[in-house]
């Protein structure tokens, strides 16, 4: 028997479901099982409904040097690449020059100096912003210098009228019907064989005559102080206005082209260069 969950609680389907297939205004933008969609998220929608507290979205610009190493400039610091490149940071020489969009949840980022970088961690600092104590943990606000990501038409319920969310499907067979019909049908035999599938969507209810409500839109949500969210124990003391070291996981790190698509790490299907 296939049990289909379908929730707009995300923490609620990540906990119930085996699978998840998150939808935006309809349109399925991913299927598999929560650790898959929480730690490789196709795109920025996905990314920013998925994972609480949300992902911290910053603004980043791509610098390939010839004869210096790549780095992800995030305002006033920047992320340095180890070289050689790996596979899931490769990609991102196609953005050189290049606005994208980094993505970094809580967990990624920890509080220690730069001498204690494991491999594959690069160092950042942050001004203490604000703190969240939430018992078991901190929630700490840090100013970065980095400029917030604010992209409402990636991570709005629904697209924008008359945009596809990707290019590449204008090309596929069939009418817009057609291939959602194949995409139901496709997830319906995959959620047989694998057992039960949550499916998630946006906000944006129906009411009680049935009708959709209409999403509020995404630059409306309140912004929290400080431009990164970091998870940290209770243990460690900290106040407003502190100048602290951090260190930042390569290996968690994503990146999203401005068309809100993942890039790193590296997608199964290169974004732009089937065209």
């Amino acid at each position: 028997v296939t049990t289909v969950y379908v929730t707009h609680d995300q923490s609620e389907a990540m906990s119930l479901g085996d699978r998840v297939a998150v939808l935006r205004g309809g349109v399925l933008q991913q299927v598999g099982t929560p650790r898959t969609v929480y730690s490789l998220p196709e795109n920025v929608f996905v990314a920013a409904f998925i994972g609480t507290p949300r992902i911290n979205l910053l603004r980043g610009l791509v610098r390939a040097p010839l004869d210096g190493a790549m780095t992800v400039s995030l305002g006033k610091q920047f992320l340095r690449l180890p070289e050689p490149l790996s596979l899931d940071h490769q990609l991102l020489r196609v953005q050189q020059g290049r606005e994208v969009i980094v993505g970094l949840r809580s967990e990624a980022v920890r509080i220690a100096k730069p001498s204690a970088a494991r491999p594959g961690e690069v160092p950042l600092t942050g001004l203490v912003e604000h703190l969240e104590f939430q018992g078991h943990e901190v929630l700490v606000h840090f100013d970065t210098g980095s400029r917030a990501a604010v992209v409402p038409e990636l991570e709005a319920p629904r697209p924008a009228p008359g945009r596809p969310a990707v290019r590449r499907r204008r090309r596929e067979g069939g009418t817009v019907l057609d291939r959602l019909r194949e995409r139901a049908g496709a997830l319906r035999a995959h959620s047989a064989r694998t057992g039960a599938v949550a499916t998630l969507d946006g906000p944006g209810r129906p009411d009680p005559a049935g009708t959709p409500s209409a999403p509020a839109p995404a630059s409306a949500e309140p912004r929290l102080p400080g431009d990164l969210i970091v998870r940290t124990t209770p243990d460690i003391r900290l106040r407003h206005g502190m100048q602290v070291p951090l260190l930042v996981d390569l290996a968690h790190l994503f990146v999203f082209d401005q068309h809100g698509q993942r890039i790193c790490p590296r997608p199964d299907r290169l974004p732009g260069l089937e065209e």
